[in-house]
């Protein structure tokens, strides 16, 4: 990154501001969030704003029961489209409701039916008084009907509905409770039910036709976050002599550096260019090839790199994808992953929380695809014991147990889930020692390079002894050799010029925090191990299930395809969760916390005119 501080006359700013816009490559250095009144209602205008197009894009009333209505309605657009659209489905789910609370009612007015209700409520001006009865039809007496003067409504074999009249100033008594008295007449709560329902089909005819406002909305959106990232970048800049001039810093990839000079030369704004160091904080534009940049999300949702770590991703992305084919460990399902990425890129398949994954999603299925068939499963299958798998493709799978002398027969894709695990720390703490030393020099990093010393030559040298390729006397050898100079790294000369009691203290307190630490990390890997074998014996349990419906009758073969499908799908779907989650567990508490990586970078965010 180079560095540039501007100096302008304080009346220049707002033009300044806008000609940086328009360049589109300058981050001015300045708060991501509001950080007054002003900034924070635009960032509400906006937030509305894309909230109202995610909306309208995601509307979709074709299986709505008035579809054919809706379509034929037209409404018209008033003033501001996003208020209009928010008006609309405010109104909306005020209808619902009432739509419930007036449904209910006719139902409860339904037994009642059609009434004069002029003329029933004109009984109380001649001194009668009419209650209102809905019994159990069991509990029903028709006596009462030779006791009072009553009148059965209605009587469905399960309740009886029925009314009573009597003097309002004489003594009354029932033997069941009064119910309460319908607020009108059944074709009432039905008249209202059907004007409610034509006012929600207008609105919502009124937001299908809102669906040709979306470029505008965009529009605004994009120019509401444009000035927003004018104000706060005019809002940091720095006021001098009295005010009268202003000063900015931004920032700018190097390679741009020809053609900036040559713009601000034009422009007749003072400025003074610099090569950015990791002082000024500047923000990070990270550079990687199409695969890794894929992987990009990941170091972004745990953090940037500051200016001068490494960028975590050309590590991060191979290991995530076979962490991840791992924790799937399906073949099958791998190709299932392919196919849904490929159409997500093609547009044939439109799922909005998946908008721009499809690369992702194909690598991850490929990948699986691979994993899984040297795994040895699709789709539940164990391809090892299946007869119609050739053996050229047997020679390749990772599968059976192996017997480890002294230790005993252990699971051999266990074993290969826990060394991956201890290469993926191995390459972590390479990393932080070769990032640190670069970073602080080597003196502060003597005790790193001495952990990493004893860790990955104690790994090395038990892999050469165990495929014979040192002989225990050079084994013996290499390990007190080894073990000796990790020991004065680690305990004499960790932090060199300060007491060698301190420092045998520090490296003792050090010894017991990497013991239990490595340890649980390389545990942690076991769950490659066991995702990919849960998964493996759910679908073979939907294998098993379907295959105990199916019997010689075609009509079997329903329930068998429905159990394969659903089950498939259910298992595929819970165990890609777990395929995202865990290494990216993996990936962010085991490897960074051993590779040092603080993560506490701020992304290149160049003002420009496009913020979309």
């Amino acid at each position: 990154m180079t560095k540039y501080s501007f100096i302008l006359l304080t009346g220049e700013k707002d033009g300044f501001l806008e000609q940086i816009q328009e360049l589109g490559v300058v981050d001015i250095t300045r708060s991501v969030k509001p950080v007054d009144q002003g900034s924070s209602q635009m960032l509400a205008k906006a937030t509305e704003a894309r909230k109202t197009l995610e909306f309208l894009e995601s509307i979709d009333y074709s299986k709505d029961a008035d579809y054919e209505t809706i379509a034929k309605t037209t409404a018209d657009i008033e003033g501001n489209p996003v208020e209009f659209v928010e008006s609309c489905r405010n109104r909306i789910s005020e209808l619902q409701a009432d739509l419930v609370n007036v449904s209910k009612q006719a139902n409860a007015r339904l037994p009642w039916g059609d009434y004069d209700k002029a003329a029933l409520d004109g009984i109380a001006d001649h001194g009668y008084q009419v209650r209102y009865y809905c019994v159990d039809s069991r509990k029903f007496d028709q006596a009462w009907a030779e006791l009072y003067p009553l009148q059965v409504v209605e009587d469905d074999g399960k309740k009886t509905w029925f009314v009573t009249v009597a003097p309002k100033d004489e003594a009354y008594a029932f033997p069941v409770q009064e119910t309460q008295k319908p607020e009108g007449t059944y074709a009432e709560a039905v008249a209202s039910i059907a004007h409610i329902k034509d006012e929600i089909i207008r609105c919502k005819a009124g937001l299908l036709n809102a669906k040709d406002y979306i470029p505008a909305i965009k529009e605004a959106y994009n120019s509401e976050l444009v000035e927003l990232d004018k104000y706060l970048a005019d809002n940091a800049s720095t006021g001098a002599a009295e005010d009268m001039l202003t000063l900015f810093t931004g920032f700018a990839p190097c390679e741009n550096d020809q053609e900036l000079s040559e713009a601000f030369d034009k422009m007749g704004v003072l400025y003074i260019k610099e090569e950015a160091v990791q002082e000024d904080n500047p923000p990070i534009k990270l550079r990687n090839n199409w695969f890794t940049r894929q992987f990009e999300v990941f170091t972004e949702m745990y953090g940037m790199p500051v200016y001068s770590e490494f960028d975590p991703t050309p590590i991060l992305a191979p290991f995530y994808l076979l962490f991840f084919a791992m924790c799937l460990g399906d073949a099958g399902y791998g190709i299932i992953l392919l196919l849904f990425g490929l159409l997500l890129n093609k547009g044939l398949v439109k799922v909005s929380m998946f908008d721009g994954l499809g690369n992702i999603i194909s690598l991850l299925g490929a990948g699986t695809l691979v994993v899984g068939t040297v795994l040895g499963t699709f789709f539940g299958i164990g391809l090892y014991d299946a007869a119609w798998v050739p053996e050229w493709l047997k020679n390749f799978m990772i599968v059976g147990n192996v017997d480890i002398p002294g230790i005993g027969v252990l699971n051999i894709q266990m074993l290969l889930a826990m060394g991956i695990g201890i290469f993926h720390i191995c390459v972590a703490m390479t990393v932080k020692a070769i990032c640190y030393t670069k970073r602080f020099g080597i003196k502060e990093n003597i005790a790193t390079w001495g952990w990493l010393l004893l860790i990955v030559g104690g790994v090395l040298i038990g892999l050469l002894s165990l495929v014979k390729f040192l002989s225990p006397d050079a084994a013996k050898w290499a390990v007190i050799a080894v073990g000796g100079i990790s020991a004065l790294a680690i305990y004499i000369f960790n932090t060199p010029g300060r007491n060698p009691l301190v420092n045998v203290g520090a490296g003792l307190w050090d010894t017991y925090n990497m013991a239990t630490g490595i340890l649980g990390d390389v545990l942690s890997y076991l769950r490659l191990f066991a995702l990919g074998l849960a998964g493996g014996m759910l679908g073979q349990a939907f294998n098993d299930l379907a295959l105990s419906v199916r019997g010689d009758s075609v009509l079997t073969w329903l329930p068998f395809v429905l159990i394969l499908v659903a089950g498939h799908l259910i298992n595929i779907l819970l165990s890609s969760l777990g395929a995202f989650v865990h290494p990216m567990r993996l990936t962010f508490m085991e490897y960074f916390k051993n590779a040092g990586y603080e993560g506490k970078g701020s992304a290149y965010n160049p003002l420009t005119t496009n913020k979309e």
